[in-house]
């Protein structure tokens, strides 16, 4: 697992790339919620109250690392991220700055 440190509107946000096999699970962590690719489950997720986003890649088949991430288009809104503003066809760093 290797974990990536970046900022956005001065805050922090953590990123993480699991290998999996011949994918990745590639996720941004806020301090109010998740922006992931597309193996992030964001219905189990609204369970706990987490804000969860799911992205699809803007070209490709599957996110390799955080910048596509950022560039990806929002594709599943779980209740709690669309109550912080959050909605579809928005980018990945659009959600994240959505959750700081």
């Amino acid at each position: 697992m290797e974990e990536i440190k970046f900022l956005r509107d001065n805050t922090e946000v953590s990123g993480y790339i699991i290998p999996i096999g011949p994918v990745n699970l590639v996720f941004a962590k806020t301090n109010k919620g998740i922006v992931g690719c597309g193996a992030i489950d964001v219905i189990a997720l609204e369970k706990f109250h987490i804000p969860a986003v799911k992205v699809k890649p803007s070209s490709g088949d599957s996110i390799h690392d955080i910048d596509e991430l950022l560039k990806g288009v929002v594709v599943v809104v779980n209740s709690d991220a669309k109550e912080a503003g959050i909605h579809l066809d928005m980018t990945g760093e659009e959600a994240i700055l959505s959750l700081l």
